[in-house]
């Protein structure tokens, strides 16, 4: 886990520099006695958008690392239109608040590996571009003169046109996890950016319950009752909200004009299920919303630097204290359950175990499947530039500090809705911080921030 140098004043804005340590990269380079390490995508690559915090363009780009004194080197190709905000926003930050800007330019990055921009034959594929790279920095001389290429380190998912370019100029490529697993422990500057789209998450949570609360319960007309008899129907009419029939559409668009006025994006994330739909873990369809049926909100906006929120509540309005609310009991001690077991050093896969004992407990199948009644996904699961990463509360290995993962137990009924309560936490030494507390209860309320 890196360190971050920020002055108290920066920490109090929240805006502590966002670096990224590359030592574990040159690392994992000099382990797998390899010549270097080779990222290839665009602003969309999440572990590209990591490596150098550069957020620019739509186009291909790639990243050299290698080995060097006094620990190692990083080359950013990047396209001569965005050499400017390469060098703003691959560069500058990398150094050290300290640093004398009239020393060498290798000097003064905060973790000794020096960063670059070229921007040199901009035409040629970034595949092409890096492995000139790689050849113009590694000493391939000895390789060559045995007939073996050297060894080029790569993500899993460097695109196959990038991979075939370097294997063409002589180079053998490895897969690596260097990448991911670092991405896996969080930063204080990270932690920063995570615990402010969070809580632009629950200010729409907030709007959400807000408008639920404010809802009117109204009866069947004589039409209506008609029309339910011929097909079978027997749910109650739509909630009603300003004057018309409330929907997952018109409640997902109030809490997407929250989020917006506080600086984050809803990436098509702000997931809404009534009833039925409630069941369907990725919902964005538009259903009305009744009275006495679930409604489960999942908000995961994304932030200006690329990271997101991830909160969901679940509400009823004028219940009956059935399916739902015995469903929301359990899922509530699944969740402290859950949260018992977070500390550092504990297996991730216990927490799941826990959540899932305490639902079977509550008469709920812990091992459903997709479209099964129960509980049919994991725990948990990591959060930072991307909305799903490692580490999972399912899988292998032990919590860390700087783990950031959700928790989110949840049981579902195809036919009846589904109950999901899930928070943002941070493991710590001690234990574990919720980025960004949200108070909870199946009947919705005002609440003061809520406008």
């Amino acid at each position: 886990m890196s360190g971050d140098d920020a002055t108290p004043e920066a920490a109090e804005e929240g805006r502590r520099p966002l670096r990224t340590d590359l030592r574990p990269i040159v690392e994992a380079v000099r382990e797998a006695d390899a010549a270097a390490f080779v990222a290839v995508g665009d602003r969309f690559d999440d572990d590209l958008r990591y490596l150098t915090r550069f957020s620019g363009p739509d186009r291909p780009y790639a990243l050299v690392v290698v080995p060097d004194e006094p620990v190692g080197r990083a080359v950013l190709c990047a396209p001569a239109l965005f050499r400017e905000q390469a060098e703003r926003e691959f560069v500058a930050p990398a150094r050290d608040a300290a640093a004398d800007p009239t020393e060498d330019a290798d000097t003064g990055f905060h973790d000794g590996v020096a960063r670059e921009v070229r921007t040199e034959s901009v035409g040629d594929h970034a595949g092409e571009r890096a492995a000139a790279v790689v050849d113009d920095l590694v000493d391939g001389a000895s390789a060559a003169a045995e007939g073996d290429g050297p060894t080029v380190l790569a993500p899993a998912s460097i695109p196959h046109d990038a991979a075939v370019y370097l294997e063409r100029a002589g180079n053998d490529l490895a897969s690596t996890d260097a990448v991911t697993d670092a991405r896996t422990r969080k930063t204080p500057a990270e932690v920063d950016r995570l615990r402010r789209v969070q809580r632009a998450a629950v200010a729409g949570m907030a709007r959400a319950e807000a408008v639920l609360a404010e809802s009117a319960v109204v009866g069947a007309g004589e039409d209506e009752r008609e029309a339910d008899e011929r097909s079978g129907d027997d749910r109650r009419p739509p909630l009603r909200w300003a004057d018309e029939p409330l929907t997952t559409e018109r409640l997902r668009r109030e809490v997407n004009q929250v989020l917006a006025a506080r600086g984050v994006r809803d990436a098509g994330n702000t997931v809404i299920g009534a009833g039925p739909s409630a069941a369907d873990l990725h919902y964005v369809g538009d259903d009305p919303i009744r009275p006495g049926e679930t409604v489960l909100l999942d908000i995961s906006p994304r932030g200006p630097d690329g990271y997101y929120g991830d909160v969901t509540r679940t509400f009823v309005v004028d219940g009956d204290g059935g399916w739902e609310r015995r469903a929301y009991v359990a899922v509530e001690a699944a969740r402290e359950a859950a949260l018992d077991e977070i500390e550092p050093g504990v297996p991730a896969k216990t927490v799941h175990g826990e959540a899932a004992a305490e639902l079977a407990a509550y008469g709920f199948d812990p091992n459903a499947g997709e479209g099964e009644a129960g509980f049919t996904h994991g725990t948990g699961h990591g959060v930072g530039v991307s909305l799903h990463e490692g580490p999972s509360l399912s899988g292998a290995g032990e919590l860390r500090p700087g783990h950031v993962v959700t928790v989110e137990p949840g049981v579902y009924d195809p036919e009846i809705g589904g109950v999901r309560l899930e928070d943002l936490i941070v493991v710590t030494d001690e234990g574990y911080e919720i980025l960004a507390e949200y108070p909870f209860g199946i009947v919705p309320e005002k609440r003061p921030d809520a406008r």
